[in-house]
């Protein structure tokens, strides 16, 4: 059997060089004009994503071992389920501001790369201090179990970007013009520089990123501890975001029951990471769950809850022949 190998820094380099390749080859070619990005455009994007993810955790089985593999399974498909509900804040947030469909894979480009900054950060400051002071991973435990259970029985509510507070302060300090410049985030209005409308839409994306992360960072630190895992299956979420959004922001009545599945996910993680064995915690409290049925439950909770929103969604639909349904 092969030895596994340790992960160096030069690990780090070639990971986010390549994926700077990918963002570089992305807004550089196949988007330099900007064009309403079509379903089935979308749709190869996606696979690409999704067949690098599983590749690199396939990769990880000989070189890393079945148990940071899975850590990866386990919490790429945590982020991306919480990206997707992302999609639909942020489709609320273009649809509130008119924005159209060919400008906004550059404010979704610049927002993604906002966000893997942002996380990056995040990730490495939580390292840094659950390994100074474990007993953080309690209070990320009881985070998630607040926070699910307020997704779970909170009610959706209208959204109005325009009473957020960073939208007010922006408003206030910056200079904003009162119209689009196409995909510029700032143009030319009465002889001095402005920011458009379409930057305070990139504010908004980036602010609604940082919201969510706060939730879903935690979730991962309970499936993993190993910095490189958390990284990087958070940036392969992040970078299918963007043809997710175009895939399922038309869609979202089929996905009705996502947030209940991702609430009852936060739960889950919680419960883990509260009785997962620790130094000075009692043994009967403790107990730990396999990662592998940790990647099952996850996946079966979210599986279970698009499975249910398609089938409800499938039931509204009058039948062809224009009779009602039974």
């Amino acid at each position: 059997m092969l030895a596994l190998i340790q992960i160096a820094p030069w690990h780090w380099v070639a990971f986010t060089l390549c994926i700077l390749f990918f963002l570089a080859l992305d807004l550089g070619v196949f988007h330099r004009q900007a064009h309403s990005v079509r379903v089935q455009e979308a749709i190869c994007w996606t696979i690409l994503w999704v067949s690098l993810a599983l590749l690199f955790g396939a990769a990880l089985f000989p070189l890393r071992g079945s148990r940071e593999a899975v850590e990866f399974f386990t919490g790429y498909f945590i982020e991306l389920s919480l990206s997707m509900d992302n999609v639909f804040v942020i489709a609320l947030i273009f649809g509130f501001f008119g924005v159209r469909n060919e400008h906004q894979h550059r404010v979704l480009f610049w927002g993604v790369v906002g966000a893997l900054l942002m996380r990056g950060i995040m990730i490495g400051a939580g390292v840094a201090l659950i390994n100074r002071f474990e007993w953080l991973l309690y209070l990320m435990g009881g985070v998630l179990l607040i926070t699910g259970a307020k997704m779970l029985f909170s009610k959706e509510g209208e959204m109005d970007p325009e009473k957020s507070g960073l939208v007010r302060v922006a408003r206030r300090f910056l200079p904003i013009s009162q119209d689009f410049d196409g995909s510029r985030f700032v143009t030319r209005s009465g002889g001095r520089r402005m920011f458009t409308p379409l930057f305070l839409v990139l504010l908004l994306v980036e602010a609604s990123d940082l919201v969510f992360a706060l939730d879903s960072i935690p979730a991962i630190f309970g499936v993993t501890r190993q910095p490189f895992i958390v990284f990087t299956s958070n940036v392969f979420a992040m970078l299918g975001l963007r043809s997710l959004y175009s895939i399922l922001a038309g869609a979202m009545d089929y996905f009705r029951f996502l947030k209940v599945g991702l609430s009852v996910v936060l739960l889950f993680i919680g419960v883990k990471m509260l009785i997962d064995p620790h130094e000075g915690v009692p043994r009967w409290f403790q107990y730990d769950i396999p990662d592998g049925i940790s990647l099952i439950v996850v996946v079966g909770i979210i599986g279970t809850a698009m499975l249910v929103s398609v089938l409800a969604r499938q039931r509204e639909r009058p039948p062809a022949d224009g009779s009602p349904r039974p």
